[in-house]
């Protein structure tokens, strides 16, 4: 075979490769757009009463400035039997005296060089080893649960013995601009209708890091004490890979805001796309070997679900293939990788027209998705600190008011 030959056979397979995480988008978002939002399994266990206790475990770091309607929000839920217990981790402010004043249990934690939430949800299991509960939800000190979102989370877990990921969605403040609310629509593909999706064929769903149920007995032997910049996607491969793959429940709603503050959000953006494609190179390739090698028809969906990166980052690939797929065709008359990027973007569009037409419209107008090539663009400078200055530890989000 001529160098050329090989050059040509070879991006083919790049551009190929590139443009296989826009077809599995493409299927979850068209599935999404064909059911409802019902989750069988899911609500029919959710309406099971229950008698076994529950603890939801709330790591907090700094979280003094609305906390109170947070732990609110629990408390309403919670039965006699159950139990709220905060861990104030290396907090520097009011957080454990307003949790314990809102009538939380709490447990303080000061580690200085082991920070993080996996760090903190891992004393909190040690933590609740002295009563242990029958099923563990994991809720963010910036949460919202809306109501009986408990009860539907701990029915199901009990009931199909696997993790259960409420759904999570994250709004945009009053009044945000058009960047802020694209997030949100983002937001919405990845946690509400991927899943969806995902679920119609049978496969199961990435943990979100908020809204997370889990038995006693498979929580307290997670490995979570680790550092990891999305330690909620790493824990449910994990778990997936051990025989216990996380069910979506739809019917239960958590929610939380996005930063208005310029700073808070870049960095928060930062640390989730920094983690996820780390992820996807670290671990995705050997999850798809497995779940071949195993004939695992879940492990694979769940493989071919995490290999979908960001979609800032699947457009900027994709638009990249697409002028070096026409200079190899005017160069050596192959058509076939910019047919293939082509045929990638064509999909990746169809596949965000679904998503607007299902969910989207409420959030943003027709005419405003004209402004996703400028959230696209400001992206760049995202990807460029992978290779430049990646972020490797966690590092709390800014928050408005500028607490950390």
């Amino acid at each position: 075979m001529t160098p050329t030959g090989v050059i040509g056979i070879g991006l083919l397979a790049v551009t190929v490769l590139a443009a296989l995480p826009a077809l599995v988008l493409f299927a979850e978002l068209l599935a999404a757009a064909l059911q409802s939002e019902r989750s069988d399994e899911a609500s029919a266990v959710a309406r099971a009463d229950r008698h076994e206790p529950i603890a939801v475990l709330m790591p907090a770091h700094n979280e003094a400035e609305g906390l109170a309607p947070v732990i609110a929000a629990v408390r309403a839920q919670l039965r006699s039997q159950d139990r709220l217990l905060v861990v104030a981790d290396n907090c520097s402010d009011e957080t454990a005296a307003l949790a314990r004043a809102a009538g939380a249990e709490v447990t303080e934690r000061f580690d200085a060089v082991r920070r993080g939430k996996g760090y903190a949800l891992d004393h909190g299991v040690r933590w609740l080893e002295r009563d242990p509960p029958a099923v563990v939800v994991i809720v963010d000190a910036d949460c919202i649960v809306a109501r009986a979102a408990l009860e539907r989370l701990a029915a199901a877990c009990l009931a199909t013995g696997r993790p259960v990921q409420a759904l999570y969605l994250m709004h945009a403040p009053a009044g945000a601009g058009l960047g802020l609310r694209i997030a949100e629509f983002a937001w919405l593909v990845k946690n509400k209708l991927r899943p969806l999706g995902a679920a119609a064929f049978g496969w199961p769903c990435q943990l979100m890091g908020t809204g997370m149920a889990f038995r006693w007995e498979l929580l307290r032997t997670a490995p979570l004490a680790s550092g990891h910049l999305v330690e909620d996607m790493q824990l449910g491969l994990d778990l997936a890979a051990a025989g216990r793959p996380p069910l979506f429940c739809p019917q239960a709603l958590v929610t939380s805001a996005f930063p208005s503050d310029a700073d808070g959000a870049r960095a928060q953006r930062t640390r989730w796309e920094h983690g996820h494609l780390s992820v996807i190179a670290a671990i995705g390739p050997r999850m798809l070997a497995r779940a071949v090698a195993g004939r695992s028809p879940a492990l694979l969906g769940m493989a071919l679900d995490l290999m979908v990166p960001p979609l800032a980052a699947l457009v900027l690939t994709l638009a990249s293939l697409g002028p070096i797929g026409a200079a190899w065709w005017a160069f050596a008359g192959d058509p076939w990788p910019l047919v293939t990027a082509a045929a990638g973007l064509a999909l990746l569009g169809a596949a965000v027209m679904l998503a607007w037409w299902r969910d989207g419209r409420r959030i943003v107008a027709l005419n405003e998705l004209l402004g996703l090539p400028l959230y696209v663009a400001a992206k760049i400078p995202v990807y460029v600190q992978l290779f430049t200055k990646r972020q490797i530890e966690w590092v709390r989000t800014k928050r408005d008011g500028g607490r950390r």
